[in-house]
């Protein structure tokens, strides 16, 4: 714990830090930490995780701020899923001379919606539940997420996982919480940050796309969603000198690095040794 931020530091090397999507915690990436030759520092945000709660949602820049003092002087490879994604692109615009690299999983864009079809943005607001409305999980409801995240995570350590899995169903709010003002205030912070630095980066997308979309539109409008999103994850590629895009095939959005946990660490790796 460092200034009531929980940190879980693995293995000696390059220092790695991990920053998860809205929804998940630093364990959830314990996986990727086999890559060898590197120092992998997971980290549970503020009121995310065992971390101390802080209220939410936090700026991208708060969140920046905090992984500077906890990550130590770096430089650093930022591997950011999703939200946390957009929260190291922060880091990266405030912090550059400790940004080494980026590999970006699935990651947020504040460009995302001028790459989708029109009637996506209605399907995102329909996705869009308000917490405070929402009821508290049932006892069945309960028990079946616990069966669901225990399978997600089988290959975790015993402890570990039983933990993890609690945590995930008794704080199923967080995630949305955490990320309610992403469209509202923290992607214009990104548009107002200044540029990124040029430094290696390979983007990673799910090939599968959201599963939680199906539920709302079309086959062929999350078909032209999810072409959308390809094409955006291109252009950030395309961005920097040493960019690369690579599509995880049948990967999903939230657990791409635990359906396609090779090519995740491979990438990891191909950064490292890029470096």
């Amino acid at each position: 714990m460092v200034d009531g931020v929980a940190t879980y530091p693995v293995g000696d090397g390059p220092g790695v830090l991990y920053l998860p999507g809205a929804g998940l915690v630093g364990l959830d990436f314990l996986n990727l930490t086999e890559t060898p030759g590197a120092a992998h520092l997971l980290y549970d945000r503020g009121g995310t995780g065992w971390s101390d709660p802080v209220p939410l949602p936090r700026s991208a820049a708060e969140v920046a701020h905090e992984l500077s003092r906890v990550a130590g002087p770096g430089p650093h490879v930022l591997v950011g899923h999703s939200v946390g994604a957009v929260y190291a692109r922060r880091f990266a615009q405030l912090f550059p001379e400790r940004t080494a690299g980026m590999l970006l999983l699935d990651p947020g864009h504040e460009d995302l919606f001028a790459y989708l079809p029109a009637e996506a943005a209605a399907l995102n607001d329909q996705m869009k539940p308000d917490p405070a409305k929402m009821p508290d999980l049932s006892a069945e409801q309960r028990d079946a997420a616990l069966a669901a995240w225990r399978k997600i995570l089988t290959s975790w350590p015993a402890g570990v996982r039983d933990e993890l899995a609690a945590h995930h169903v008794d704080h199923w709010r967080t995630g949305l919480a955490e990320s309610a003002n992403l469209e509202s205030e923290v992607y214009d912070e990104l548009r107002r940050g200044g540029p990124t630095p040029d430094v290696p980066t390979i983007v990673l997308s799910a090939g599968a796309g959201n599963p939680a979309w199906a539920a709302f539109g079309s086959p062929e409008l999350i078909r032209q969603a999810l072409d959308g999103i390809l094409r955006l994850h291109a252009g950030i590629a395309e961005s920097v000198t040493h960019g690369e895009h690579r599509v995880l095939a049948g990967a999903t959005h939230q657990f791409a690095h635990i359906e396609r946990p090779d090519e995740v660490r491979g990438a990891l790796r191909d950064l490292l040794a890029a470096l």
